[in-house]
Parts: structure tokens; sequence; C-alpha cells
């Protein structure tokens, strides 16, 4: 995995794989602040060379091995996966795994032994029968509005998930949902999106990092960008972090000022 910027001491592992260690050290989170931490939402995701999110609703096309090994760094790192209902359904979501080689560091940071997935839904239209509810390591938890069908609140909490209360009506607001996230201690955040998810975070002005795999792959067809949603009024610039290649894949950090 040939770098191109990164961590110190890249360029002497420029010509071999990189350890998991060494991409966990390459994209920790930043160091957080004196007092209350404040909450840090990166955002990680796939295009093709054209622009595409997915391949027939599914991003999984658009992988390779050294994608997956970057997906779970990220996240091994966080303390919860923040993902929309859609996502969800199309990607058959499942539980966050352990991943022994990071065991000791989330120890240490006083995080659970894998990240909660947190879904953002007004529906609740969700199965609750999947392993994503039945068989978690830690709870899954759910954002929804104030306004969310109670009966649909009652069989989430019954299959186990908490359901956390970040919108009015029955939206849910960025801002809100970072907030509540942070309040239960969960402030190394990871949204994997889907589009229309990333969109809202984007607009909200809450998202401080993407993770962007560009795919050495064209698709064509109508797939999402990797955002959609509400345009913001001027385009934000962020920096480049650091640049990773591995057969042809582009992994881009990129970072607000």
């Amino acid at each position: 995995m040939p770098a191109a910027g990164g961590p110190a001491g890249a360029a002497a592992v420029a010509d071999r794989e990189w350890g998991l260690a060494e991409l966990g050290a390459a994209y920790a989170y930043p160091a957080p602040a004196p007092g209350a931490p404040r909450p840090w939402l990166r955002a990680n995701m796939v295009s093709s060379l054209d622009g595409a999110a997915h391949h027939e609703g599914r991003s999984k096309p658009l992988s390779n091995a050294a994608d997956m090994r970057i997906f779970g760094t990220l996240r091994a790192l966080a303390d919860v996966v923040l993902v929309g209902a859609e996502t969800v359904r199309q990607e058959g979501y499942r539980p966050a795994r352990v991943r022994p080689e990071f065991a000791g560091a989330r120890s240490a940071a006083g995080q659970a032994p894998v990240p909660a997935i947190a879904i953002v839904t007004a529906s609740l239209d969700l199965d609750f029968t999947l392993p994503l509810f039945t068989s978690p390591l830690v709870p899954t938890l759910i954002l929804t509005g104030s306004a969310a069908a109670p009966d649909r609140v009652a069989a989430a909490e019954k299959a186990g998930a908490r359901v956390l209360v970040a919108g009015e009506g029955t939206s849910v607001e960025p801002v809100r949902a970072v907030e509540v996230l942070a309040g239960l201690g969960h402030t190394r955040l990871l949204t994997e999106g889907g589009p229309r998810l990333l969109g809202r975070l984007i607009a909200a002005d809450v998202l401080d990092e993407l993770c962007l795999t560009v795919s050495p792959t064209l698709t064509a067809g109508g797939a999402q960008r990797i955002a959609g949603g509400p345009p913001v009024a001027v385009p934000r610039r962020f920096e480049l972090v650091s640049l990773l290649e591995e057969d042809g894949f582009l992994f881009g950090r990129y970072r607000r000022p």
C-alpha cells in the first residue's frame, strides 16, 4: 500500500502492505481537547471513477481487500457507526464484530469491545429478527423523531434496541443526532451513509472528516453519488490529510480546515 502523504515514516513502508496497527495509527481520531471531549464525525464512503456510490444498490462491487481492511480499521476505532435505514436494508447490515488486533487499544480507551450500530430512521421500518437486533455484542441504537409510531418503538425496544429521540416530528436532525450520541459518551463517530444520510450531515455542517475510496471502476447507469439531498449554499473545502494507493484504488482522507 504505497502512500502519498500519511503518518511519519510512511516512506519506509511504502512498498509493502500496511499492517492493521499502521492503519490504526494513520486513521486515529484527533486527540481530545482538555475538558469535555468534542464529538468528531467521520464518513467512510466508496465511489467509482464515474461517481457512483454503489452498483445495483450495493457498495461491495466497488470494493476490494484493501478497502475492506480500511473499512474494518475505521470501525475498530469508532465508538458508534451511524447508518441510514435504507442502507441497513440494502447492504444486509450485521452487528460489528470483535477485531482482536484492536481489543487492547479499545479497552485502554474505555471503549466497548465493538462499536454500536446506530440506525437513523423515521418509520422504524426494520426487520427486528435480523442479527443486528438478535445477536449484537452491544445494543443496537435507533435514532428517530419524537412522533415515531409508538408500536414500532415498542417493537424495537422489545427486540433489544435502544430508541433515542433526535428530532421533532418523525425526522432526525443531524445536529441533535450527534449531540444525543455524544451524550452517551460516543465521541468517535463514524458514518457509512448511505448517500441521503451523508448529504444531510453535510448540509447540517456536522461532518468533520471524509475517508473516500476511489475505485478504479466504471459503472454508468443512474446510481447516486456518495452524497445526495439538499445542497450547501457555498461548496465547503476540505483539506487532504493522507492519500494511500493499492491495486489502483485510492484511499483519501480529508478534514475540515
